[in-house]
């Protein structure tokens, strides 16, 4: 008992380190009940450890706790796994197509190709809450019709329709990195890993496309 009481103590301080890089990978988490939550992992991987598993007890309790973290976020999250999952395939799908075409469907379009997507949209929307302070859910827009001047929002179309225009005519791999960084938020670096190419070769691409979007977008001005 006192020797499983001395790992739990030593072990602690792994788990509030842990608990605070989720807590920045992963906002409104609170960081105490990350702790908690790890804390139970930790006790169960003291308890269940075997030395013949064949890893130091250090890295098995980091796998349990982490996993014990992350399930306590899951419970929080009132939107099931599955319609999340749904809704992931349907993004990776969607940005796929953008990579190959130059044209990004919308959410909508891609309910005719992600069996479920609908279904999983209404489920999504409905289980999350709004607030006054993030944006709304899924990049929605309040229509201020009062305060909006019919110019305004025709050169707003006109530029965002400028932009799609001369994505599309970017070469395929200029295009795609275009669209996955900008449109799906990936890093360089993991473009780099997707395609097979230095980060250095990455970033020269991507400092082409962008040299050759604006050449496009200052020809049509």
């Amino acid at each position: 008992m006192i020797e499983r009481e001395a790992q739990i103590r030593a072990l602690f301080p792994m788990v509030k380190k842990i608990a605070r890089r989720i807590s920045h990978v992963i906002g409104g988490v609170d960081l105490d009940d990350l702790v908690g939550d790890g804390s139970v992992g930790l006790i169960r991987a003291v308890d269940s450890f075997d030395p013949c598993y064949g890893l130091p007890i250090e890295q098995y309790a980091r796998r349990v706790v982490v996993g014990a973290m992350l399930n306590g976020i899951r419970r929080l999250d009132p939107v099931s796994e599955r319609v999340r999952r749904t809704l992931r395939q349907a993004e990776r799908e969607r940005y796929a197509i953008a990579s190959v075409t130059g044209v990004l469907p919308s959410m909508r379009e891609m309910e005719g190709r992600v069996p479920g997507l609908r279904r999983a949209r209404t489920e999504a929307h409905r289980g999350t809450p709004l607030s006054l302070d993030a944006p709304l859910i899924g990049g929605e827009k309040l229509q201020l019709k009062v305060a909006d001047e019919p110019e305004s929002v025709l050169v707003s179309h006109a530029d965002r329709m400028r932009v799609h225009h001369a994505v599309a005519k970017l070469p395929p791999r200029l295009r795609r990195i275009v669209v996955e960084h900008y449109f799906a938020e990936r890093s360089l670096r993991a473009l780099s890993n997707a395609m097979s190419i230095s980060p250095q070769r990455v970033s020269q691409l991507h400092v082409l496309a962008i040299g050759r979007l604006r050449r496009g977008l200052n020809a049509g001005t």
